[in-house]
């Protein structure tokens, strides 16, 4: 069955608009998605019909709210094939769910001599968290290099582990070259010597299925903005063996059971992870988004995306001068390239100015540009609802921006 690209671009409005007069081409996935009409029907449905607070309200609304978020909370237990909803965490992001495992999982396991393993490859968000603890605990943070073509080196890799290494935090899939990393193999690894494992899922979960039983990761993160949610919701998933052990990351309202003038006592799993008042309306959107992915089905939108990968590898390596950065063999999702000697930043203007969207620079994650050798790339990022008519168009772009700098 054909890929039903014209009915699924219809569901969302922001494609369909004129940026410097030109129809909008949108290649910046890979920082946020574009919501669908179900997403934004869904913020608006909570404001009209169901805005209150949860959890603590007796009266109707509330517990109808209630109702749909702790619903959404088993939704998203059932996306990631996690055994159990109250191993379900809401955050803000991917950023606040490693930011949460490195405060908490940190307090509680890692001293002074104790290592963390990450990876070249590391967005700043699973990167500098680990770095800071690490210079606090006085702990050792070392790196899996990275090969020429963007893979994890895992001889190297398995030569860092050691009877002092605490957790490994890896990514799923690079935001810079688009790789999709071993983390079977490196959880297999980590696990025969009782070792934890964090991905960042945030470029993987709306690309591919995630299975975390089945990748029998001990943490899991993303966001919901990267797979058609709003901004400012997020999960981190870990097993209950590890969450019950951690310490609270924030104090207040909610993560509390009893608290008494000399002590405080803390709530069950999943809320001893929520203080405060928890973000309902993206709770509502991450559902509907889910609802999305689910109905279009996650290996019809793999099968779409690397169709465009493939076609966009071939169309913009088939131009003299452009340079693609990350060559991994196992990839998704995006592209990312440099025209020539031409600055990243100076191209991405001027193919902004011809109606498409690209990210340039060192896409939060400098190490691994150092690594690379060059100033930053240019990155076209895929999502469902891109064509292949609008990879033609950004290849006139970047042949455009190479006839200006000749």
């Amino acid at each position: 069955m054909a890929f039903p690209i014209d009915k699924i671009r219809k569901e969302f409005p922001v494609l369909h608009q004129m940026v410097y007069n030109r129809p909008l081409v949108y290649f910046d996935n890979a920082a946020t998605t574009q919501k669908p009409q179900a997403v934004i029907d869904a913020i608006i449905n909570y404001y009209s019909r169901d805005n209150c607070n949860i959890h603590r309200g007796v009266h109707f609304l509330s517990q109808r709210a209630t109702e749909e978020f702790e619903n959404t909370r088993k939704a998203v237990s059932s996306f990631i094939n996690a055994p159990s909803s109250h191993e379900i965490i809401f955050t803000k992001g991917t950023t606040e769910s490693i930011n949460l495992v490195a405060s908490s999982f940190g307090k509680r396991f890692i001293s002074k001599g104790d290592e963390v393993i990450i990876s070249g490859l590391e967005h700043h968000s699973n990167f500098v968290p680990w770095q800071i603890l690490c210079n606090e605990k006085e702990a050792t943070l070392k790196f899996i290099p990275v090969t020429p073509e963007g893979e994890l080196d895992m001889d190297s890799f398995r030569k860092l582990v050691s009877k002092k290494t605490r957790i490994i935090a890896i990514t799923h899939v690079s935001n810079v070259l688009g790789t999709i990393l071993p983390v079977e193999e490196v959880i297999r690894y980590a696990h025969q010597f009782n070792i934890p494992v964090l991905v960042d899922g945030a470029q993987a979960v709306s690309h591919m299925a995630v299975d975390v039983q089945k990748l029998d990761c001990d943490f899991y993160c993303f966001s919901g903005h990267k797979m058609y949610a709003p901004m400012g919701i997020g999960v981190l998933y870990g097993k209950e063996k590890l969450l019950e052990e951690m310490p609270p990351y924030q104090l207040g309202g909610e993560m509390i059971k009893e608290v008494f003038f000399d002590h405080t006592t803390y709530n069950d799993l999943p809320y001893k992870f929520e203080a405060g008042t928890p973000n309902v309306e993206g709770v509502y959107g991450l559902k509907a988004a889910m609802n999305f992915i689910r109905e279009t089905g996650i290996d019809n939108i793999y099968a779409w995306e690397e169709e465009l990968l493939r076609y966009a590898t071939w169309k913009l390596g088939d131009i003299e001068g452009v340079r693609l950065i990350g060559t991994a063999r196992k990839k998704t999702s995006l592209i990312s390239f440099l025209i020539g000697n031409i600055h990243p930043y100076d191209a991405g203007v001027i193919i902004d100015k011809m109606g498409i969207a690209v990210r340039t620079g060192h896409h939060c994650a400098m190490p691994l540009i150092e690594l690379l050798k060059v100033p930053g790339t240019i990155r076209a990022s895929f999502a469902l609802y891109n064509t292949f008519e609008e990879i033609d168009r950004l290849a006139e772009a970047v042949i455009q921006v190479k006839q200006m700098f000749a």
